[in-house]
């Protein structure tokens, strides 16, 4: 098969990356001319590709800016960002260039596939009336389906080949198709009866993890008032062989899905004069949580006759989750500008993040970033991060994230 991928990004990339490796000839499509450069010339951006494996489908794998090269595709998997505007509302920018640019090379007998995250009826209301302006029907001409992504930046215990798989089409033949083309790459396929169903399986799957650290998070603000350590309540909660899921507070949600599928569901569940009171609380809790750390970092350098205003500060970790350099969404980010709107000297350290243009910051060695700082706030704990080195290396060390669990100092605070 020829398989097209629009959007070569955390999604894109590995799916098309899994195709060719399976002997199929891949075709990606980007808008970024430099992402376009970099899969030419074999260098990876997205660190669950490396650049040899890259390397190692020259004839297999080719990038371009020509949605005309989609054209002798027999299938193409469409996968670009479905973020949020300034207002919390759902974008579908990316998505609606795609399909207005794919329409015009559609061909008949093609197979087209969502798999970004959005809410239910996206496929059939927003992408096949698009598709249709080729002068195609939709499950006449040419096929459509919807299957979600299952990513999770590094991890490596559940890859694409071994993630069940949701998919479902907009007709039943529709759906056979896609299963078609999906069991190339994934061991277990879970079809779906439609393709609404199958984008909120998505939004469930995210918002569950959202309600879930919001819980969490809040129960650490106010075991913070009431000095009760969070670690410790947590870990004996975990004990329970039943009935029981173990969520960690921490800074604040990141990445690109848990902090922003819950507001495309209840945008959604507006439209049909349901609120979601409880999915909106829980993206309101884990959206003030990098406030809450700011305010704990005050406190703690106020208890050590230290303002923000001033003081050395030095981050460890920017990313939005440990092992990886992914910085979408990360609450790191949004706490290094508040303590810096505050007067903070803000530095960092973090091996998977060189750089922060943003900031106009590098990151700098454990030791130096330590050397001469008032307070370390462990943000993201890395593994590898000398937790020892940190504690010994500061007068002040905060932990969101109970990495120095185990270690005793008066100057440690946790969260």
């Amino acid at each position: 098969m020829k398989i097209g991928i629009v959007g070569l990004g955390y999604v894109g990339l590995p799916l098309g990356v899994a195709f060719a490796e399976a002997g199929h000839e891949v075709v990606g499509v980007d808008a970024d001319a430099r992402r376009v450069a970099a899969v030419e010339a074999g260098e990876s951006y997205v660190e669950d590709v490396t650049s040899e494996r890259l390397r190692s489908l020259p004839a297999r794998l080719h990038a371009t800016l020509r949605y005309a090269d989609l054209a002798s595709c027999d299938a193409v998997i469409i996968a670009v960002p479905t973020p949020l505007t300034r207002n919390r509302e759902p974008d579908l920018g990316p998505l609606v260039s795609a399909g207005t640019a794919l329409a015009g090379v559609l061909q008949e007998g093609q197979l087209v596939v969502l798999e970004s995250t959005t809410y239910p009826g996206t496929t059939r209301e927003r992408l096949v009336p698009m598709l249709e302006e080729s002068g195609l029907a939709a499950g006449r001409d040419f096929n459509v389906a919807f299957s979600p992504e299952r990513v999770d930046p590094g991890r490596t215990d559940y890859t694409m080949r071994n993630t069940p798989k949701v998919v479902a089409g907009l007709t039943p033949e529709c759906l056979e198709r896609a299963k078609g083309v999906y069991a190339e790459i994934c061991d277990e396929l879970v079809p779906i009866s439609t393709l609404e169903a199958a984008e909120l399986s998505k939004l469930l799957e995210n918002v569950f993890r959202s309600v879930n650290i919001a819980l969490v998070n809040e129960l650490a603000m106010l075991c913070d008032r009431m000095r009760i350590d969070v670690w410790e309540v947590v870990e004996a909660a975990a004990t329970k062989p039943y009935g029981f899921m173990r969520f960690d507070p921490g800074p604040g949600m990141g990445g690109h899905c848990l902090p922003v599928d819950p507001f495309y569901l209840a945008w959604k569940a507006r439209e049909y004069d349901t609120p979601t009171e409880f999915v909106e609380l829980a993206g309101e809790v884990n959206q003030e949580m990098p406030y809450f750390c700011v305010e704990k970092v005050a406190h703690a350098l106020n208890d050590h006759a230290k303002a923000v205003r001033g003081s050395r500060i030095a981050i460890l970790g920017v990313s939005y989750k440990a092992g990886v350099g992914d910085l979408r969404e990360s609450p790191a980010l949004k706490i290094m500008r508040l303590l810096r709107e505050r007067g903070g000297q803000i530095v960092y350290h973090d091996d998977y993040v060189p750089e922060l243009p943003d900031f106009d910051m590098s990151s700098e060695p454990l030791e130096q970033v330590l050397a001469g700082s008032d307070c370390a706030v462990i943000v993201t704990a890395h593994p590898g991060l000398d937790l020892q080195t940190v504690v010994n290396g500061s007068p002040l060390v905060v932990d969101f994230r109970g990495a120095t669990r185990g270690i005793e100092a008066k100057h440690l605070v946790r969260l």
